[in-house]
């Protein structure tokens, strides 16, 4: 299987390409800079979680598009054969299951949090909604309607086309089943 960065290389260079973007066109667009633009598009760097966000959001398309692989009638999908995007110096694991495709308004993702771990999510598309499922440990979810703690066993669904944060309040692993719908 081909590693993640280098299928989210080539659909960014690629869907750059079909818009007729220059990379300067690009980094205007998404807020990141020309040349770690590049450095993805080579394959030389795996840009983190807020790097994609930043992307998708500036190219207005869902964050698994830019990782999605060709379809095929039956997918499985190994945690321990990928490797995830990080942030928080690691602490925070996203492993994109299921991308988005146009015939799939949803992305499945894969979390694991640190114990103390929190990160700032940016705001998706307008009409975007997460489902979130937690395993174990307790996520504390802060968006504009307030702060919700959600532990192992429990599930919660909110507007994600706001700034919300999670936080593994727990001094255990969180890991969360994600499943962004996009309208």
């Amino acid at each position: 299987m081909e590693p993640i960065q280098l299928i989210f290389a080539n659909n960014l260079k690629q869907l750059r390409l079909q818009r007729g973007l220059s990379l300067e066109q690009t980094a205007h667009l998404c807020g990141v800079s020309k040349s770690m633009l590049a450095q993805i598009e080579r394959g030389a760097t795996n840009p983190t979680i807020s790097t994609i966000w930043k992307i998708s959001n500036g190219l207005k398309i869902p964050f698994t598009d830019l990782m999605s692989r060709p379809q095929n009638d039956v997918d499985v999908v190994h945690l321990r054969e990928m490797k995830p995007f990080l942030e928080s110096g690691g602490s925070y694991r996203n492993y994109p299951l299921f991308d988005f495709t146009s015939d799939r308004h949803f992305e499945v993702l894969y979390i694991e949090l640190d114990p103390g771990t929190s990160l700032q999510s940016e705001a998706h598309p307008q009409g975007t909604q997460e489902f979130l499922t937690v395993f174990s440990g307790e996520v504390k979810i802060t968006i504009h309607e307030g702060t919700f703690s959600v532990a192992d066993g429990s599930a919660i669904r909110f507007r994600a086309d706001q700034v919300h944060t999670y936080e593994n309040t727990s001094d255990t692993l969180c890991r969360i089943s994600m499943i962004i719908s996009y309208r």
